[in-house]
């Protein structure tokens, strides 16, 4: 059975942590080029769920009052893992595992190296930056 331990011990192992605590990680992974993305992998206990706990991964896209939001839906739409979402005013792309059994190198590693990949390809295009 994976746990919380798992993926954090994970995580920090392979990249640098930038903030933490109890419930959450955020880091930071290069993408294309000189670009690079920042990455929350929160944790979602199992009383708060469906009595499974979860991992949600989540990587920043831009300001939602900076970008166009149905732009972003559409755009997210053809994206292979994760949504679109709004929260705090910070647009993103975000996707939600179940915590037990996950294989962290499969299942945890290959979707989020590819959510942040497309996140980061959203931030280029909708704000012409690399903020986050």
């Amino acid at each position: 059975m994976t746990t919380w331990t798992d993926v954090i011990s994970y995580v920090r192992t392979r990249y640098e942590v930038l903030e933490e605590t109890d419930g959450w990680l955020r880091f930071r992974l290069d993408t294309d080029g000189d670009r690079t993305q920042q990455v929350a992998v929160h944790h979602v206990p199992a009383g708060d769920a469906d009595g499974v706990a979860w991992v949600e991964i989540s990587s920043p896209v831009g300001r939602a009052d900076a970008i166009d939001p149905r732009r972003l839906l559409e755009l997210a739409g053809t994206s292979l893992v994760g949504g679109a979402a709004i929260v705090d005013g910070v647009a993103l792309l975000k996707h939600t595992l179940p915590l037990e059994d996950l294989s962290v190198r499969e299942e945890f590693e290959r979707p989020m190296t590819l959510l942040v990949a497309r996140a980061d390809e959203l931030e280029d295009e909708l704000t012409r930056g690399d903020r986050y």
